[in-house]
């Protein structure tokens, strides 16, 4: 809808996994050269993780399209597979089909491995969305990293997941999968001096003729919606330019990107409490005096006029009240013996007298 009013000849902020549009940061340049250095030189197992929405997906296909024809690949983007579905996925890619057990599907595959190794060809399975593979997968898959020779690994392996899988490989049951680990690496989200360049990569290769269709605090804004997220870029930006094109902007402005962020629910404000009510209803301090501690340093005669402390005042509870009360007319009742109460008399600090009249 929007495309001629913006000068565009393709969509910009599709959510689709296009590799068209991958914007190399410095950590996206670091996980590619990952991936191509060890499948170029037969590391066996790499694993990269990355948040959700940080365009791993678009990373792996754009990979796979750069491989040249030296390089046999199969892509798994279902983990919710069973071991049978693994070999017949593979199957039909690596093309050992048919097989009629599981036996005889390694035989085959192994062969497969070995001619191409020693013709110097790769052989790759990518697998996406590691982190929701079956514990008996994961295993599977082990196994698979046995095909090599003493030099190189005969298959190659990318597993490719959200930073729970991270925390799959530690688990105990995977400690010998988790060994076999050659290569690690992160696809971190965007920084805020990053925004900018990818939106304007993203409408350039769009066909835009104007590059500056977002203002400066609009940009800041979508990083503080984002968190620089790639994926919520591209929500926020697409919701935008049709919000911007409904009402004939031809920029779009911090407001626009505020209405989107809100509609979206990624604008979280920054403190939720008033800060008022958070220390009105935060315990009040202790007093340092107390009415009671004062009578027990002095006797009777010696008693200071002390202004009354109201304990309502001070913020101390009813029953802590109701208990100093207690104890204060136990202490003043009779012994049952008959004989005059003694009064002990506990000599004051030396400064003591000094703070009283200081007071």
């Amino acid at each position: 809808m929007y495309l001629q009013f913006y000068g565009l000849k393709d969509i910009p902020f599709s959510l689709t996994p296009d590799p068209r549009f991958l914007y190399f940061t410095a950590s996206h340049r670091e996980v590619m050269a990952n991936l191509h250095y060890g499948i170029q030189h037969g590391k066996g197992l790499i694993v990269a993780t990355g948040e959700v929405g940080t365009g791993k997906t678009t990373m792996l296909r754009a990979m796979i399209a750069r491989l040249d024809r030296s390089v046999l690949s199969s892509y798994i983007f279902n983990p919710g597979l069973t071991v049978p579905e693994l070999y017949q996925h593979l199957a039909v890619d690596f093309g050992f089909a048919p097989f009629t057990s599981k036996a005889e599907a390694l035989q085959k595959f192994g062969r497969l491995l070995m001619m191409r190794h020693s013709r110097g060809l790769r052989t790759v399975l990518v697998v996406d969305e590691a982190q929701g593979l079956s514990r008996e997968l994961l295993e599977e898959i082990r196994l698979l990293l046995n095909f090599e020779t003493y030099t190189e690994k005969q298959l190659q392996i990318v597993l490719t997941g959200q930073p729970e899988l991270r925390a799959l490989l530690n688990s105990a049951e995977l400690r010998q999968l988790k060994q076999r680990i050659s290569l690690r690496c992160e696809i971190k989200p965007l920084k805020a001096d990053e925004i900018s360049e990818y939106i304007r990569t993203r409408l350039k290769i769009a066909g835009a003729t104007r590059l500056e269709l977002f203002t400066p605090d609009a940009v800041a804004l979508i990083y503080r919606a984002s968190e620089g997220i790639p994926r919520l870029i591209n929500n926020i930006c697409d919701n935008a330019l049709l919000n911007g094109y409904a009402a004939n902007e031809r920029t779009i402005g911090a407001d626009i990107i505020s209405e989107i962020a809100e509609s979206l629910d990624l604008l979280q404000p920054m403190i939720e409490d008033n800060p008022l009510d958070v220390m009105t209803g935060s315990l009040p301090p202790m007093p340092v005096i107390r009415n009671e501690i004062v009578m027990n340093w002095l006797p009777e005669s010696q008693l200071p006029e002390l202004p009354e402390l109201d304990d309502a005042r001070l913020g101390v509870p009813k029953s802590s009240r109701r208990r100093s009360q207690r104890r204060q007319s136990d202490h003043r009742q009779v012994p049952k013996t008959g004989e005059p109460a003694q009064l002990k008399v506990v000599p004051p600090p030396d400064d003591f007298e000094k703070e009283l009249k200081a007071g």
